[in-house]
């Protein structure tokens, strides 16, 4: 017997980043999740001056918290106005940590805020049930179900995109930790840039998309587009481009190291921005990896087969399961 529309839930769900909020409309089966209907909106957040005071700075995060709500519930009304049939829940998905238990955005270096309850203010804005969960969990959760790690006990889903942190599947859990586990992007690995945590020598300071923009428009002396500019000007053989691009394969390629060594993979699953890259990242990613591990399990690197939609599916699944426990 093939799948009914009885087995199916239509969810609202929602990934916000650094950059954008993406948003959809998804039917969620057994073995399945299919948007309907997209949105996407810039992620608006308050302006501060890098040098402002810490009552300056939670400010401006508690306000760009009250900002992502209000778009956040926007594109939640605006689809569910255009759903064909009832929605049953919504899943929201956000970075930094985040505790799922309490529904609290706990910290976010991107965005700003700190002990947001999210989930609460989220639920004061609709009537439906809201799933809460952490963007990166949230797409692991889909490759995991749907995607590059179908089938696997022990995985890494590792997207790379504003920021950098991992989910951490282990014999078959997702490991959470509270809110904390995965932020590999927050390691030190002994360079001597800054992050955004406010740290020196992370991951993320020189691996990020973020990262790789900021530091190649230093060099050239330009504004720059994006990543993806960046892995153009690395093909082309721009010097520029090359030292941040190899920077960055360097600092992945260390912070992976350390996953291995603790949690020994099979599979690492490579996402963000800028996995569509392609074999400019995993090839050479790979060679570098397979130079540092000395008696490790060898990975399989693969990239993820949802895109940017996985953080979209994650949180519909979270939305979908919701109604599952009810």
């Amino acid at each position: 017997m093939g799948i009914t529309r009885e087995d199916t839930r239509q969810v609202v769900a929602v990934d916000v980043g650094g950059t954008d909020i993406k948003a959809a409309l998804v039917s969620v089966g057994p073995e399945s999740a299919v948007a309907l209907l997209r949105r996407r909106r810039r992620t608006p957040r308050a302006a501060i001056d890098e040098n402002a005071p810490d009552d300056a700075r939670a400010a401006a995060g508690a306000r760009t918290a009250e900002l992502v709500i209000e778009a956040v519930s926007e594109l939640i009304d605006e689809l569910r106005a255009e759903a064909d049939g009832p929605v049953h829940a919504a899943g929201v998905a956000v970075p930094g940590i985040v505790d799922e238990d309490r529904g609290v955005a706990v910290y976010s270096a991107n965005l700003g805020w700190q002990d947001a309850p999210l989930r609460e203010l989220l639920r004061a804005r609709t009537d439906l049930p809201v799933a809460f969960g952490h963007d990166i969990r949230a797409s692991g959760l889909a490759e995991v179900r749907l995607g590059a790690a179908r089938g696997c006990r022990d995985a890494v889903v590792l997207p790379i995109g504003t920021g950098i942190a991992a989910a951490l599947l282990v014999d078959g859990r997702m490991l959470r930790g509270g809110g904390f586990a995965g932020e590999i992007g927050h390691v030190d690995i002994g360079h001597h840039e800054r992050c955004t945590c406010g740290a020196v020598g992370c991951v993320e300071a020189v691996a990020s998309s973020a990262a790789l923009t900021r530091r190649y428009a230093e060099r050239v002396g330009r504004p720059v587009s994006g990543a993806a500019e960046v892995a153009v000007q690395v093909e082309a053989g721009d010097p520029a481009a090359v030292e941040v691009w190899n920077d960055a394969l360097d600092g992945l390629a260390r912070g992976i190291l350390l996953l291995v060594t603790l949690l020994a993979p099979e599979v690492i699953v490579l996402g963000g921005g800028l996995a569509l890259s392609g074999d400019l990242l995993v090839a050479p990613l790979r060679e570098r990896l397979t130079a540092l591990i000395s008696f490790q399990r060898v990975p399989v690197l693969r990239t993820a087969e949802l895109g940017d939609e996985a953080g979209c599916l994650g949180a519909a699944l979270l939305a979908a399961g919701i109604q599952e426990d009810r």
